[in-house]
C-alpha cells in the first residue's frame, strides 16, 4: 500500500471556505474538480426572500424540505423570513439549532406521537397541521402536560384541505388533505381543541398560473361557510413557481394580487392572517451544479452526477434545467444531449434534451442551473457517489424571476387555464 500513500500524499488539497469566486469558470480553473461541485449564490436567495417578505400580502414561511442547508436558512433569516414550515422532527431540530428564535410550524399532516411531543415540549412548536380526526386526537394527547395531564391551551391547529393540482407541473393532490365534503365537520371538531384555527392547502409544485390559487381559495370558502366556525388563518401553501427552460410563469406579483383579492372575500375573522409556504421559489436560484463529462457516446453524455444525486427531478419527472458548457473553445452549434449519471444503474438517465455545443467531449465541464430547490437536498451516497464540495460565487443565476429584467408578454392572462 506504499504506492497508495504516496499517491494521496502527492495530491495538493485546497480549501476555500471564505472565498467568493466570480463564477463557475473561476471555480473550475482554481480547483479542476473530478467530482461534482455545488455553487451557492447567497445574494440570489436573499433577493428572492426579500421579494416575498416585502410583496406577499401576508406572512412567508419557508418550506424547509426544499433545501435544509444551514447556510441557506441563515440567509433567509437575514431577509426577515421568521417562520419555517418543517415536515419532520429532524427538520424541527435542525432549524431550532440554527435559528433559535424562529417560529416553527409542523405542517406535515401525519406525525408520530413522539415527534409531536418532542416538537411541542422541547422545541416550543405550537402550530400543527392535520387532515383527520385521528391526527387531531394524537396532537391533543401528545401535547398534554406530562405532570398534570391537562390539555394544552396554546395549540394553533391548521386543517389541510384537498384541492386540485391541475394547474401545477407536479401534483400534490392525492396524498394529503381532507375531502371538502368532510372538511366542515373536521373544522368544527378542531375548533373545540384550539384557540387559533387555520385552514391550509397545497395546489401542487410549480403552479403555472395564479388561477390555481383562485380555485383553491374558492373551494376553501365553501368549506368554511358550511362549517360556520371562526377561522384565524388561511395558509395558501407552496406551489409558487420558479423559472426553467420551457416553464416561464407569469410574474409572481400577479399571484399575490389574486390571492389577496380572494382572501379578503373569505368568511373569516376580521383579523385573520394570510400565510404562504414557498420552497422552490425561495431556493431554486440559490445553487447550481458543475459536473464533468466522463464519456461521450453520440448524443449521450456520461456525467458525474445524476438521478441519485442533485438531478433527481431531471431523471424521474423529466425536469428541464438550464445548462451551459464552461469551456471557451467549443464552437459547434448546439445539440440536444441526454445524460447518464455515474452509477451502475440504467435508471440513472436524464433524457433532456440538454442543449450544449456539438463538439463537447470527455473532460469538459457543464454548469447546470436552478438546482437549489430539491436538487442539492436530494443527493445520496448510492454506489459510492455523492460527494459534492460547495463554493460561493458572485454571478447571477442562469435564470431568475427576481432580477426585474423579465417583461410580461401583453397577451399573458393571469387567470389563463393553460
Amino acid at each position: 500500500m506504499v504506492w497508495l500513500a504516496s499517491f494521496w500524499g502527492s495530491l495538493e488539497l485546497h480549501s476555500y471556505p471564505d472565498e467568493i469566486f466570480s463564477d463557475a469558470a473561476a471555480v473550475v480553473s482554481a480547483v479542476a474538480p473530478d467530482e461534482p461541485i455545488i455553487l451557492n449564490r447567497p445574494h440570489a436567495a436573499l433577493r428572492a426572500a426579500r421579494f416575498f417578505t416585502e410583496k406577499f400580502p401576508g406572512k412567508t414561511l419557508y418550506a424547509v424540505k426544499a433545501n435544509p442547508a444551514p447556510s441557506l436558512l441563515r440567509v433567509l433569516w437575514e431577509a426577515n423570513v421568521t417562520h419555517y414550515d418543517v415536515a419532520s422532527i429532524a427538520e424541527v431540530r435542525l432549524v431550532r439549532a440554527e435559528l433559535p428564535e424562529a417560529e416553527l410550524c409542523f405542517m406535515h399532516p401525519i406525525k408520530t406521537r413522539r415527534a409531536i411531543a418532542e416538537a411541542y415540549h422541547a422545541h416550543k412548536v405550537r402550530t400543527f397541521s392535520l387532515d383527520t380526526t385521528e391526527e387531531l386526537h394524537k396532537i391533543v394527547e401528545a401535547c398534554r402536560n406530562p405532570e398534570t395531564g391537562a390539555a394544552a391551551d396554546d395549540l394553533r391547529l391548521c386543517v389541510r384541505l384537498r384541492v386540485s393540482s391541475e394547474f401545477s407541473e407536479l401534483s400534490l393532490a392525492s396524498k394529503f388533505g381532507c375531502d371538502l365534503l368532510e372538511a366542515p365537520a373536521l373544522l368544527q371538531e378542531v375548533r373545540q381543541h384550539c384557540d387559533w384555527l387555520g385552514a391550509c392547502f397545497h395546489v401542487g409544485s410549480q403552479a403555472m398560473t395564479p388561477f390555481a390559487f383562485v380555485q383553491a381559495l374558492d373551494r376553501t370558502r365553501a368549506a368554511i361557510a358550511d362549517a360556520s366556525v371562526v377561522i384565524d388563518m388561511i395558509d395558501v401553501g407552496g406551489g409558487f413557481p420558479s423559472i426553467y427552460p420551457g416553464m416561464e410563469p407569469p410574474p409572481l406579483e400577479d399571484y399575490f394580487a389574486l390571492i389577496a383579492q380572494h382572501f379578503e372575500a373569505l368568511p373569516i375573522a376580521y383579523n385573520a392572517e394570510l400565510w404562504c409556504e414557498p420552497g422552490r421559489a425561495l431556493a431554486a436560484e440559490y445553487s447550481s451544479l458543475v459536473v464533468q463529462v466522463d464519456k461521450r457516446r453520440g448524443e449521450e453524455l456520461f456525467i458525474n452526477d445524476g438521478a441519485y444525486g442533485a438531478l433527481y427531478d431531471a431523471a424521474h419527472v423529466d425536469w428541464r434545467f438550464p445548462v451551459k458548457a464552461l469551456a471557451d473553445n467549443l464552437r459547434d452549434p448546439e445539440v440536444g444531449f441526454a445524460f447518464y449519471g455515474p452509477t451502475c444503474d440504467d435508471a440513472d438517465y436524464m433524457q433532456g434534451p440538454f442543449p450544449l455545443p456539438g463538439d463537447i467531449q470527455a473532460g469538459d465541464y457543464i454548469e447546470i442551473g436552478m438546482i437549489g430547490a430539491y436538487g442539492a437536498a436530494m443527493k445520496t451516497g448510492f454506489n459510492g457517489f455523492g460527494n459534492a464540495e460547495e463554493f460561493t460565487v458572485a454571478d447571477e443565476p442562469m435564470l431568475s424571476l427576481f432580477r426585474g429584467d423579465r417583461q410580461r408578454p401583453e397577451s399573458d392572462n393571469v387567470v389563463s387555464l393553460r
